[in-house]
């Protein structure tokens, strides 16, 4: 479609423009967009709001709106940190990440040879927790989903796999798991997405029902597979921290659905 090439062709420029910046200049610029986004565009804001509200029906307007608007900034300064990934030199990028605790959890893991299954979600920089996940050294795959524009899509692919990341689409999964966990792989879900091709339960988040990929759970189950949740997370210096903690099984008794379900609550809690 013609409109799909010219989006392509916009965020191309783009990118090239916000090369030249550097990674953390671009981040600034980043995290005033998604400013502008909260206020005053109002981009999903009275969603976003109506959500805090949800989760913390405690808290004063005042608090819920500063933590939206942290989000909006967090969330645009990843977005162009994550779109100039893989124009910058691979030490300027690592040397945004100040902290790599969770590298040596999955490593560990990794050691037993069953492959690891790592849950996160859209928090912090995903996709630069994923880049370096890959230059660690460790095979590392990425469950993503298809963008609806073709031409960005397979760019994304291209710059995922240049940083050394396997894509596998959510439509895929069911096939291509259980053969890259034979091969030892590290791999990501974001589980905080309902995904096709992948069942999903609705287990308690921030105490309402909330519909969640059940995929990890039932991989690990039906192979015995370690599973770790893991996130890039931001310091207050504008550094990165990658955190990892082993996702606790439940008492299994035996029932897959029972089971697979507990383990999704596990995960979802952290």
């Amino acid at each position: 479609m013609p409109s799909h090439r010219l989006e392509y062709a916009a965020v191309r420029t783009l990118i090239a423009s916000l090369s030249l910046l550097g990674w953390r200049r671009a981040g600034a610029v980043g995290a005033w967009l998604g400013r502008v986004a909260y206020a005053p565009v109002g981009i999903r804001r009275r969603v976003v709001r109506e959500h805090l509200q949800q989760a913390f029906p405690k808290w004063t307007d005042a608090q819920r709106d500063a933590v939206a608007r942290g989000a909006y900034e967090n969330l645009g300064r990843s977005m162009l940190e994550s779109m100039i990934l893989a124009t910058r030199p691979a030490q300027e990028v690592l040397d945004a990440i100040a902290k790599t605790p969770g590298i040596d959890l999955i490593r560990e893991e990794a050691a037993k040879g069953q492959g690891v299954i790592v849950v996160t979600g859209h928090i912090g920089n995903w996709e630069l927790g994923g880049a370096l996940v890959a230059a660690s050294g460790l095979p590392f795959s990425a469950i993503t989903r298809s963008m609806a524009n073709p031409y960005f899509d397979r760019y994304v692919r291209r710059t995922r796999t240049a940083l050394g990341m396997q894509v596998i689409t959510d439509v895929e999964a069911v096939r291509k798991v259980p053969r890259a966990l034979d091969q030892g792989h590290v791999i990501a879900f974001l589980s905080d997405q309902d995904a096709l091709g992948l069942a999903s339960t609705f287990v308690p988040f921030f105490g309402k029902p909330a519909r969640t990929p059940r995929g990890p759970a039932v991989f690990a189950l039906r192979r015995g597979t370690p599973m770790v949740f893991a996130a890039l997370v931001r310091e207050a210096d504008g550094s990165y921290a990658f955190v990892g903690e082993r996702v606790p099984l439940p008492a299994l008794t035996g029932n897959r659905e029972t089971d697979s379900d507990a383990i999704v609550a596990a995960y979802t809690q952290q």
